[in-house]
């Protein structure tokens, strides 16, 4: 009787323990989706708008890479 009662307890900690891991990464991960990832995006976007354009290679360029 004492050790199903035992049992059950330490089955009730574990699941305590593996849910409470899981709502953390679940919270790391809810955190990074709503919160970095628009910034990131912004971030992305703005320097590929102002970022020159790339211009054609010189042909001492092109002979240089071909080297």
């Amino acid at each position: 009787m004492i050790s199903t009662l035992l049992t059950l307890f330490i089955v009730g900690i574990v699941a305590l323990l593996v849910l409470s891991v899981m709502g953390a990464l679940l919270g790391i991960a809810v955190g990074l989706l709503f919160k970095v990832l628009p910034i990131l995006i912004v971030g992305y976007v703005v320097i590929r708008l102002l970022a020159p354009r790339q211009k054609k290679l010189s042909a001492e360029d092109r002979a240089w890479l071909e080297r």
